[in-house]
């Protein structure tokens, strides 16, 4: 199980304290997170409204059954990450692996998903430059760089997710966690529950907006 002094840092006077800071700095780093994802967000709603009818007929293209997809496995990703946390809460050290796994795997397949997509979208030279697909208007380049740009982004964040979990995965596996021991697990969650609500804000602006208009 995991030994809540062998946890403690130095630096800190007790398992507390090191959690609200922890946490503290977290919810710091979201911040910074909040305000990056915040400016491309300004950008794409300036843009639309100068472009309304470009931006509708280049969202026309976008693949919707590959988001809605995505959309439905980081919510269920999102469950298994609470049900992680709770289960640290309640010393259930086998089902928190469980559900750190599970959310790792739904992580993967967003990603698969994600990069089956972008396959698409290049066979559909809907790609910014001078190989764009004709037919569209030339600023629904303006769209569809917005899109590669937020959806990328967004994909890495949710690689650096996997990568993290699967962390947290390994040190559950190890018993490093317990009742008295586990804020990794609560602010690994936390990190994963902001990188799924980014994306209940991209799946609206790319996929359904004026989606049959």
């Amino acid at each position: 199980m995991g030994d809540a002094h062998t946890a403690l840092q130095e630096q800190f006077d007790d398992l507390e304290q090191q959690k609200e800071a922890s946490t503290l700095g977290m919810w710091t780093f979201l911040a910074t997170e909040v305000l990056f994802f915040g400016g491309l967000f300004m950008s794409y709603i300036t843009y639309r409204s100068f472009y309304p009818r470009e931006f509708s007929a280049a969202g026309q293209h976008t693949i919707i059954l590959y988001g809605t997809l995505n959309t439905a496995i980081l919510l269920t990703s999102s469950l298994t990450a609470a049900l992680s946390v709770h289960a640290a809460q309640e010393n259930r050290t086998n089902w928190l692996f469980r559900y750190l796994i599970m959310t790792v795997f739904l992580g993967c397949c967003f990603l698969g998903v994600k990069a089956v997509e972008y396959h698409d979208d290049i066979q559909e030279q809907l790609i910014p430059g001078p190989h764009f697909r004709a037919g569209l208007p030339a600023q629904g380049q303006i769209f569809w760089f917005l899109y590669w740009a937020m959806t990328g982004l967004h994909a890495l964040h949710v690689l650096a997710g996997v990568g993290l979990l699967s962390v947290i995965a390994l040190l559950a596996a190890r018993r490093k966690f317990s009742d008295r021991y586990h804020h990794p697990v609560e602010i690994s969650a936390l990190y994963w529950h902001f990188v799924d609500i980014v994306w209940i804000f991209l799946y609206p602006l790319f996929y359904l907006i004026d989606r049959y208009h």
